[in-house]
């Protein structure tokens, strides 16, 4: 089942609306990648609340994801990890090294406003090299 992506001014927000099969993440990195060109998006918010179960395929997806789209541009924020997901990625030793989690999509937009307005600052304090 394709994973809806909506475009939010800067950002675009990926919903995963239920577990992910290895199809669905390498069709969720295809999408995310070919909307970050088009839209020239500066940040992406995938939220995995609905997900109860996230298997090491789906976690490296999600890091493939963030390193592909940091070197579009974009920043990558996770948000919605179940307190159970959470336990059980620190038991199989999966990690979410290079991108940003956030408890939920406001926090998440917060952080992606943040790391913008930063990336801006020093954008402005290099003379836009």
């Amino acid at each position: 089942m394709p994973v809806p992506i909506l475009k939010q001014g800067y950002y675009l927000i990926a919903t995963v609306q239920a577990e992910l099969s290895d199809t669905d993440a390498q069709r969720l990195q295809d999408d995310l990648m070919e909307r970050v060109s088009r839209f020239r998006s500066q940040g992406i918010i995938v939220d995995v609340t609905a997900i109860d179960v996230m298997d090491s395929f789906a976690a490296r997806a999600l890091q493939t994801i963030a390193h592909m789209t940091r070197l579009r541009g974009a920043d990558t924020v996770i948000v919605g990890v179940q307190p159970d997901v959470a336990f059980s990625m620190v038991q199989l030793g999966l990690t979410f090294n290079d991108m940003s989690l956030a408890l939920d999509l406001e926090e998440g937009l917060a952080l992606l406003d943040h790391q913008l307005s930063k990336r801006r600052s020093k954008d402005v304090r290099d003379g836009g090299r």
